[in-house]
């Protein structure tokens, strides 16, 4: 039997902030670089080894978006395997978040643009599986585009 082989081998380990206003709205980015390129998703990346995992969620998002946090709680883990010559293992955890201010800077090495949608507006963007169907959980009332199956971050 061949082992399947992976571009890293090690599982990468995640954060995304789903960061939710005091008028119930979502901060979604475009992706402008991989994994993700030009979809909609929420700030987030990888844990570098030996940080904490709410420190790296603080991180990622002041460094993708520039925004301070507050962290409500844990909404959901991931396992995401990257079809295709990409091959990578991923854990990721999704915290949902309140940010502190709403002034938005993107990075624009990592983030095309970034917007506050309403949950009313969220069928309206291209977000992969697993996002949306986190965003399903915060937002049941609303459809999204496309199925909310588990197998895409």
């Amino acid at each position: 039997m061949t082992k399947k082989r992976f571009k890293k081998e090690h599982i990468v380990t995640s954060v995304v902030a789903v960061i939710v206003d005091d008028e119930g709205r979502v901060l979604l980015t475009r992706r402008s670089i991989p994994p993700f390129q030009d979809l909609w998703v929420m700030p987030g990346g990888k844990i570098d080894l030996g940080e904490p995992i709410l420190e790296a969620l603080k991180r990622e998002v002041y460094e993708e978006v520039g925004l301070e946090i507050e962290v409500d709680g844990l909404i959901d883990v991931f396992e995401h395997l990257t079809p295709g010559d990409d091959n990578c293992h991923f854990v990721i955890l999704y915290y949902r978040c309140r940010p502190l201010h709403l002034d938005v800077i993107h990075n624009e090495d990592e983030v095309a643009e970034a917007v506050w949608v309403s949950g009313s507006e969220l069928s309206d963007y291209e977000i992969p599986a697993g996002a949306r169907f986190i965003l399903g959980r915060l937002f049941p009332e609303q459809p999204l585009n496309g199925s909310r199956d588990r197998a895409d971050a």
